[in-house]
């Protein structure tokens, strides 16, 4: 079985046609034309009231069927995208595309099993590491889990990928074609994006934030040297990971980097001078905080995990 049950949890945490709403519920797509569909996740600290609903989800429409792109933090956030789809097209999904570890983009997966009275099931896709780094997480996710989304967590069930990327695949829906790329280290080490082939779209997983102070569990310079690859993907528009869609790649990911060589410039510095990492906290990144939401919270982290790694340099 492709599938175990395990609590969900922790985070470190338009194109040419105007942009229309859809909602089912309080779940609402946003369609960006030919085809693409975005869910936007609240804007939410897993201290400020995580629900398992603070990511981009999206879908894409083809001839014969539709492929997911990150399926949201629950089985519940899942079976409202699951409904979402189902109010546009009567065609099957396809495939689910996770493009990282992190939980508030996988654990709606569950949602797509033959189980939850799905005609067919279809493939899950990630990258060649994720299903090792699903097992992996199983304990700390679980004892998270229960604290974070309590009866939400219910049925939200880790499915694996079926469908393992090492470096690049390109899937079939019909009339448009989707390239997936595994990436090396960067936000995770589990890194997937996907370009749509048709309309230039690039779907960038946490990669890429826009508005939201960006994360990472990674490695910042692998970070922001995959980011410098995307510069030459030829996007004319990408969905990041958090954070609204931007018909202007380059600036986004422009903004992105600045962040993150600051941060990498202050922390050198500060080991430089003999500050601990706590005083780093505060000071790192600083001309950055009126940039972005989140900034205190996110940058601290940030900090956090860098501090540590960086003084071996």
């Amino acid at each position: 079985m492709r599938n175990f049950m395990i609590i969900l949890s922790c985070m470190v945490l338009l194109w040419a046609l105007p942009a229309q709403a859809e909602s089912h519920e309080d779940f609402v797509v946003e369609s960006l034309g030919h085809g693409i569909y975005v869910h936007h996740g609240a804007h939410l600290d897993i201290d400020d009231g995580y629900q398992g609903d603070i990511c981009n989800i999206s879908f894409v429409v083809g001839s014969k069927g539709v492929a997911v792109i990150d399926s949201g933090g629950s089985l519940k956030v899942g079976l409202q995208l699951r409904q979402a789809i189902a109010n546009v097209t009567a065609l099957p999904v396809l495939y689910v595309i996770n493009t990282h570890v992190h939980p508030d983009h996988i654990y709606g997966n569950a949602a797509f099993l033959a189980n939850h009275d799905n005609e067919s099931e279809p493939e899950f896709v990630g990258h060649d590491k994720l299903a090792t780094a699903m097992e992996l997480r199983q304990e700390q996710y679980a004892k998270l889990n229960a604290r974070l989304l309590g009866e939400d967590a219910l049925g939200s069930i880790l499915v694996k990928p079926s469908i393992a990327v090492k470096t690049t695949l390109s899937l079939d829906l019909g009339d448009r074609q989707l390239l997936l790329t595994a990436h090396p280290i960067a936000h995770t080490h589990t890194d997937l994006t996907v370009m749509d082939k048709q309309s230039h779209t690039l779907f960038s997983g946490d990669l890429l934030f826009i508005e939201r102070t960006p994360v990472l569990e990674g490695d910042v310079k692998g970070l922001i040297a995959e980011l410098e690859k995307l510069k030459s993907s030829g996007a004319e528009q990408v969905v990041p990971g958090h954070g609204p869609v931007s018909q202007d790649a380059v600036l986004a990911i422009n903004n992105a980097q600045t962040y993150l060589q600051i941060l990498l410039n202050d922390i050198r510095a500060s080991i430089k001078k003999g500050l601990s990492m706590e005083a780093t906290m505060d000071t790192a990144a600083a001309t950055e905080k009126d940039k972005w939401l989140l900034f205190d919270v996110a940058n601290r982290r940030n900090v956090n995990t860098l501090y540590p790694a960086l003084e071996w340099e």
